[in-house]
């Protein structure tokens, strides 16, 4: 059982940035991709970013290209997701979640953190 914590997240204006963490509790860590999702009101949840186990496959979503990263230290057990240049429509829920296989679809995780909120004020 892999448990996750997520932190950073909050009320910001836009046009700032954040930067979210996700801590694991499992040392094999390093054996899971993990992905960042959020969930806005009223919307499914989203995909936002994936990395592989190794880090060396990545994926964002169209929309946020270039605006967030995504990156992991497997010695730390925590994968973070940097926000740039936040926007108003980037405010929801933000999940961070593990699979043991790389997949960008949400329903492929197995292990799921509690959320942090991420509020951008125009």
């Amino acid at each position: 059982q892999v448990q996750l914590v997520e932190s950073g997240g909050g009320l910001v204006q836009a046009g700032d940035s954040l930067r979210l963490s996700c801590a694991a509790s499992e040392r094999t860590f390093s054996t899971y991709a993990m992905g960042w999702f959020r969930q806005a009101p009223g919307k499914e949840c989203e995909s936002v970013a994936v990395i592989s186990v190794t880090g060396a496959n990545l994926y964002y979503v169209d929309s946020l290209k270039g605006r967030f990263t995504i990156s992991r230290d497997n010695a730390l057990n925590t994968v973070y997701l940097q926000m740039n240049s936040l926007k108003p429509e980037d405010t929801g829920v933000y999940y961070c979640a593990a699979s043991r296989r790389y997949s960008r679809d949400f329903r492929s995780y197995e292990y799921w953190g509690q959320g942090t909120q991420v509020t951008v004020a125009s």
